[in-house]
């Protein structure tokens, strides 16, 4: 009989995939050794000698569902330029970005043992890794499922490089249908593609982020000459401008069409005004390639 256990040292040993492992410990009574020498003939542990291998390139995928009620953003990393603009590569990725949107996969482990043919994403990798030559590595997956009365869009900019998901509230059924809306979302997107928030609000921002600014603000201002006596009022100002380019909400809307000053949270909340609806963004995620 073979167990879990030999399965995981043979996984160990090669790098190679579950399902290999298994049929090869089936081929060879259970030896160890006889299996290792059967997945090297084979090719197949071929792949765990790449997997060392700086994999920085590749491209970002979205998949959003028909009623916008769900959507994930998945990364897929090879080690070339040359290979992320290869067809085959960017079929492959596609591929396993609609089989992650089939599936309930929530986390990136889970999304590694989705089903993919006859084995695992996990799996496919390692064989397409063999096919390429290239390392692969599936390093980056989100998914969102929204909450009622949410609406979950997507971005990708060309090509590839940056993916955003967002998911934005809305307490009227009617709203996601409407042309304004959907464009208002787009351009949230295409502003966090841009903008590279670091959080949503300021309950986002780290702790040790936020004190790490204010201590280098006031060691500036110290040895600037500043009196000690007006620190206190400069440095919140300089806080608040690094709020300003921090959290999403406080950002400058980068496609303002009135005035400059109109932050996203303006923009959203007069969004709303206009629709009859409260709209709210509640998350977002943005990921860039090798980031």
């Amino acid at each position: 009989m073979i167990t879990a256990s030999t399965v995981k040292e043979l996984r160990d040993k090669t790098n190679a995939g579950m399902m290999d492992c298994k049929k090869v410990l089936t081929e060879t009574d259970g030896d160890i050794d006889a299996a290792i020498k059967l997945l090297r003939e084979r090719g197949i542990a071929k792949a765990g000698a790449k997997a060392d291998r700086a994999a920085n390139e590749g491209i970002i995928a979205a998949r959003v569902n028909a009623d916008a009620t769900s959507g994930l953003l998945a990364e897929v990393n090879c080690e070339t330029d040359f290979v992320s603009k290869n067809e085959n590569f960017q079929g492959f990725v596609n591929e396993i970005a609609d089989t992650l949107a089939a599936s309930g996969a929530a986390d990136l482990v889970s999304a590694q043992a989705v089903q993919l043919g006859e084995g695992s994403i996990e799996e496919g990798i390692k064989a397409k890794v063999l096919e390429l030559g290239e390392n692969l590595v599936l390093r980056k997956y989100e998914r969102f499922n929204a909450e009622a009365g949410g609406v979950v869009a997507s971005y990708i900019h060309p090509p590839g490089k940056v993916g955003v998901l967002i998911e934005v509230g809305t307490t009227k059924p009617e709203t996601k249908d409407s042309p304004v809306f959907q464009e208002m979302v787009k351009d949230l997107t295409l502003h966090i593609a841009a903008c590279a928030p670091k959080g949503l609000s300021r309950d986002d921002i780290p702790a040790d982020v936020v004190d790490s600014e204010k201590d280098i603000f006031r060691a500036r201002l110290l040895d600037s000459g500043k009196p000690e006596s007006i620190i206190d009022k400069i440095l919140e100002g300089q806080m608040a401008k690094f709020f300003s380019e921090s959290c999403f909400l406080e950002q400058p809307f980068v496609r303002n069409e009135g005035s400059a000053k109109d932050t996203v949270k303006d923009i959203v909340a007069a969004k709303g005004k206009e629709l009859g609806d409260t709209l709210t963004v509640t998350r977002f995620v943005r990921l860039g390639l090798g980031e």
